[in-house]
């Protein structure tokens, strides 16, 4: 199985620590962030591992060449026009497609979800796609029916709704901790070109396809995309790290 590693994103969150170097270089505790989501993935048993680029491009293909991670990595390059998180992993298909399902992982991620297991529950499902979510405090939840399939999206602040599919059921929202696992199979069923959320993709295929939430509230998830979120990030590090 491949994996992509989405860090293309400009990093506007995090302030000055993204004035003169990518989000994906960012440091907790002495090690960049691409370091971790890597080190994860390799002792997941990964052997290859596409990686797109846009921000400060040439610092993330430096870092990958000069240095061995242990798993052999492809860069997207995006420097010429950043294609969001769809776009991007659309961009990345030559690498992903094939006959096996393959990872996605934000950059900005630290988590103890094991990668194995959500691969393993995403095989049971015979879903297109399997997403990591909890019941975590954010600010936009993805909606899943009582089977945990996809069913719409809701922003909290905005009290926006996207339901695409409605049965009436009560949904649940759930955050997405920036994790799934997708079939190739999508690679026929997006048609929209640029760049474009993988978000909008699926809640415009859930209608007619099983996209699938797997449970992970139990696990701890910091979004290390949040300055307020560094030091939660630096603890949780030091701690799985003994």
């Amino acid at each position: 199985m491949k994996a992509m590693i989405l860090a293309a994103g400009l990093g506007t969150r995090l302030g000055h620590h993204t004035l003169e170097r990518p989000k994906a270089l960012v440091e907790v505790d002495g090690k960049p962030l691409l370091a971790y989501v890597l080190e994860k993935l390799v002792s997941a048993g990964f052997k290859e591992v596409v990686i797109n680029v846009h921000h400060f491009a040439e610092q993330i293909i430096n870092l990958v060449e000069t240095q061995d991670f242990g798993v052999r990595i492809h860069i997207s390059d995006e420097s010429d026009r950043l294609l969001n998180t769809g776009g991007g992993i659309l961009k990345a298909r030559s690498f992903l497609d094939g006959e096996e399902p393959f990872l996605v992982h934000n950059v900005d991620i630290l988590s103890d979800i094991s990668i194995n297991q959500l691969i393993e529950f995403h095989l049971k499902q015979n879903a297109l796609a399997t997403l990591a979510v909890g019941q975590r405090k954010s600010t936009r939840y993805f909606l899943f029916d009582e089977q945990m399939k996809l069913s719409g999206w809701r922003n909290n602040i905005t009290e926006k709704e996207v339901i695409p599919k409605n049965s009436g059921a009560p949904f649940k929202g759930y955050a997405f901790a920036g994790i799934h696992v997708i079939n190739p199979e999508i690679f026929q069923l997006i048609h929209t070109k640029g760049a474009f959320s993988i978000v909008d993709a699926y809640l415009s295929l859930c209608s007619s396809q099983t996209i699938i939430g797997m449970d992970t509230s139990k696990n701890f998830v910091v979004d290390v995309g949040k300055p307020q979120n560094l030091e939660k990030a630096k603890e949780f590090v030091q701690k799985f790290n003994k």
